[in-house]
């Protein structure tokens, strides 16, 4: 594809999360700051929100490499489960041992497992991502494992990570007690236009550009219109215009090019079936632009 035209040596903009390709926002750098302190500072729940593909789950995975080693986590990913499931889940990420039976059994093993890490200085903390996706029975389930404590501390700490939606479910009213016990809340934004400029430049960088400039200063602001700074939205946009520009022997990718790639992600162009577009053109004229 363009990386061999472009002298790539892997593709800048995909979608699946590399950590080498991590670049932080100061909305992102924000947001991990306050879980780190809270974290730190031994709060009950944390709550992360933002739009989809603002990049929740790069913080997340952020945070997971950040923690020191007295933390121990576990991450829930699925989030349409049972109230069983979902402690058993807990508990395996955790590497705890998983009874079979009741739910009580399940929460004695959690409370077991709980004591003894706290009894050897570590602590635990239950990170759920989607957490929008959880049912309201589900939440006040997550509420009730907060009650694990000892005199002196909660014995788990709780993170949250969801959209927008998040924060109107946990304003129901049979989530109230939920919602007065976070302690600390983050909304993760999407990028301005300088910082999308440093994004794109941060991702070709990695993939092996060695500073050279791949798309105009036109383009860069057509791309922030067009993808309104969320970064999934500027990895598809990207990926499908240096595709476009390589397609066109262009050295560099245009307005033109951004705007091919919006119209091929468009709802209307699927319809008109034109989703594949660059890969036609790109068997048509790939002999001459490879």
């Amino acid at each position: 594809m363009y990386e061999e035209y472009f002298s790539l040596k892997e593709r800048p903009f995909s979608l699946t999360p590399d950590p080498d390709f991590l670049f932080l926002s100061g909305s992102h750098q924000r947001a991990l700051d306050h879980l780190l302190f809270g974290l730190e500072s031994g709060e009950g729940f944390i709550v992360v929100t933002g739009d989809i593909g603002v990049g929740k789950t790069t913080v997340c995975r952020a945070l997971l490499r950040r923690l020191p080693g007295r933390f121990a986590t576990a991450l829930v990913v699925n989030t349409l489960l049972t109230e069983k499931e979902l402690l058993r889940t807990v508990l395996d990420d955790f590497g705890a041992p998983v009874p079979d039976g009741t739910r009580k059994d399940l929460l004695d093993a959690l409370n077991r497992f709980l004591l003894a890490e706290a009894g050897a200085g570590r602590r635990p903390v239950l990170i759920i991502d989607e957490a929008q996706n959880l049912a309201p029975s589900l939440l006040e389930q997550v509420r009730l494992l907060s009650n694990l404590e000892t005199e002196k501390r909660k014995l788990l700490q709780i993170v949250l990570f969801g959209q927008k939606e998040l924060q109107e479910k946990l304003r129901l009213p049979q989530l109230r007690q939920f919602n007065q016990r976070i302690t600390v809340r983050a909304t993760i934004l999407p990028l301005d236009l300088r910082e999308t400029s440093r994004y794109i430049q941060h991702r070709m960088s990695v993939a092996g550009a060695a500073g050279s400039t791949f798309l105009s200063p036109a383009a860069e602001r057509l791309l922030h219109r067009r993808s309104r700074g969320v970064p999934r939205r500027i990895n598809q946009l990207c990926d499908r215009a240096l595709l476009a520009a390589c397609v066109r022997n262009a050295a560099r990718v245009e307005p033109e090019d951004v705007a091919r790639a919006a119209a091929s992600l468009s709802d209307g162009s699927k319809r008109a079936g034109w989703t594949a577009w660059p890969w036609r053109w790109f068997r048509l004229g790939g002999g001459g632009v490879a």
